[in-house]
């Protein structure tokens, strides 16, 4: 019988963390966030949901003699607000309670379903943006 008990308590958990995760991602979804590059001469307003909702370019950005140097601060902008979004997503995630759940579900992989694996919710950030940003 404490076989069963258990089985719901587990069931409990999982469906609590999946309430927490949804009520994350909601929240990451609406916030905004602003990538800039060359020093604020380019700026894009980017959605967690990623949709992307401003672009704004200084006019001592723009050289027309030098339009590939434009198309890299755009480009790092937009990696600029997708690495925001990224972190806003872990942080999120980090502050989830996962309880016995922490270490995975037996059978699953070590991780929990939809996540990708197990969920690091010690808030450190060892993971690499890509290409440098500007």
């Amino acid at each position: 019988m404490s076989d069963q008990f258990d089985l719901n308590a587990l069931l409990s958990q999982a469906m609590e963390m999946q309430s927490q995760l949804q009520d994350a991602q909601a929240a990451a979804a609406q916030a905004e966030v602003v990538g800039r590059s060359g020093g604020g001469a380019v700026e894009v307003t980017v959605t967690g949901s990623m949709q992307f909702l401003d672009v704004s370019i200084r006019p001592d950005a723009v050289d027309p003699d030098d339009i590939a140097m434009l198309e890299d601060l755009v480009l790092a902008a937009l990696r600029d607000a997708v690495a925001q979004i990224d972190a806003l997503q872990q942080s999120s995630l980090a502050g989830l309670d996962l309880g016995a759940l922490g270490g995975g579900l037996p059978g699953m992989g070590g991780g929990l379903p939809g996540l990708g694996g197990v969920v690091d919710t010690t808030g450190s950030d060892d993971t690499v943006d890509g290409p440098e940003r500007q």
